[in-house]
């Protein structure tokens, strides 16, 4: 036995030891529980593979019950997480704001590491699990708190606005967090004509372009965005004449520049319920794109994406897991915490402002 679960795929041993926990067999009544579930995703999941996820499903919605528990998952995250499982679903922002809110006393961050954070400092008292902790960030770990303080021993008295793709520790030491939704209010509202922006190079590049203040930026960025080039636009436009492209702020300006419509993950998703556009093709990271076609009807989705090593290390069998081990909890020491709090409340304030 020991050596044939050496010889499976860590998903597979995952769901080999889960087994003995759980039913995982696809009956007749589990695919009567998924089927609401199967009619949004069929266009996105093979039917043949659905009997592989629908167990799982069914199992993690009735631990998430026992466990008084909530899953928060990003938009980022695959199909069967996003629209199987997930109780709260978007954007980082959406996602910090709604963190404030959950009843449950544990939190199920499907997402990356800082976003599991961001939902600890905000709801200290609570419970926070990531399923896997190695879910990670380009952005996040581009800087460190020591580099933010030579900006700021560099630029005295700029304030510091950070992206909330950052961790805990770098959050401490600045002023606050914005996200790609309230980068440019964010911007505008803060004292001064000088601002450090971190750590993505081309949202405040980006941002740059819509303020009067002058941007200092850090040389950080998205490795799923910032390898697109205008001349992949050109070779979308080429392949798609009549398609709409719309792409993140996170991409290099010149991308900006070529597209359609850029903004951040909701408001791209906003964009396409709200104009329609016969044909699109969603300048991010792939799982974002299928989910949003299994929300929208008469909508045609193109691929053009590259897909978020780090996101999809969240599965179904280690949420699961997770749930079950009640692990891979998350922490911020207290020093930290308080700190890093403050410049995530003062972003969700002043962002509720501009409301």
């Amino acid at each position: 036995m020991v050596q044939l679960i050496n010889a499976l795929t860590p998903v597979e041993e995952a769901r080999a030891i889960l087994a003995d926990s759980y039913d995982l067999a696809f009956s007749p009544a589990v695919k009567r529980e998924t089927e609401a579930v199967f009619d949004r995703v069929r266009d996105r999941i093979p039917e043949i593979e659905w009997p592989f996820y629908a167990p799982l499903i069914v199992q993690i919605n009735r631990l998430k019950k026992a466990k008084d528990a909530v899953i928060l998952a990003h938009n980022y995250q695959t199909p069967q997480i996003y629209h199987g499982v997930a109780d709260v679903v978007g954007d980082s922002l959406q996602l910090a704001i709604e963190a404030t809110k959950v009843r449950q006393q544990v939190i199920v961050q499907c997402g990356v590491h800082f976003m599991a954070e961001t939902s600890k400092l905000l709801n200290p008292e609570k419970t926070v699990l990531i399923p896997d902790s190695r879910a990670g960030c380009s952005l996040a770990s581009s800087i460190t708190p020591e580099d933010v303080l030579a900006m700021k021993a560099q630029y005295p008295g700029a304030p510091v606005v950070t992206y909330v793709n950052t961790s805990a520790a770098v959050k401490a030491v600045t002023d606050v967090c914005c996200t790609s939704s309230n980068a440019l209010d964010i911007v505008n509202r803060v004292e001064g004509d000088q601002v450090i922006m971190i750590p993505d190079q081309y949202l405040a590049q980006n941002t740059a372009k819509k303020t009067a203040k002058k941007i200092i930026t850090w040389a950080g960025a998205c490795e799923v965005h910032e390898t697109f080039t205008a001349a992949d636009i050109a070779e979308l436009r080429h392949a798609y004449p009549a398609a709409k492209i719309i792409a993140h702020p996170e991409c290099p300006p010149e991308v900006i520049d070529a597209v359609d419509f850029s903004g951040s993950t909701a408001a791209m998703i906003d964009y396409v319920k709200r104009e329609r556009p016969p044909r699109v093709v969603m300048v991010t990271e792939c799982s974002m794109s299928d989910n949003v076609a299994s929300e929208t009807t008469g909508v045609d989705f193109l691929r053009g994406c590259n897909i978020c090593p780090h996101m999809k290390r969240i599965n179904l069998e280690n949420v699961l897991w997770s749930l079950h081990t009640m692990s891979e909890e998350v922490t911020v020491p207290a020093e930290i915490a308080g700190p890093a709090r403050l410049a995530v409340e003062r972003m969700i304030a002043l962002s509720r402002k501009g409301d």
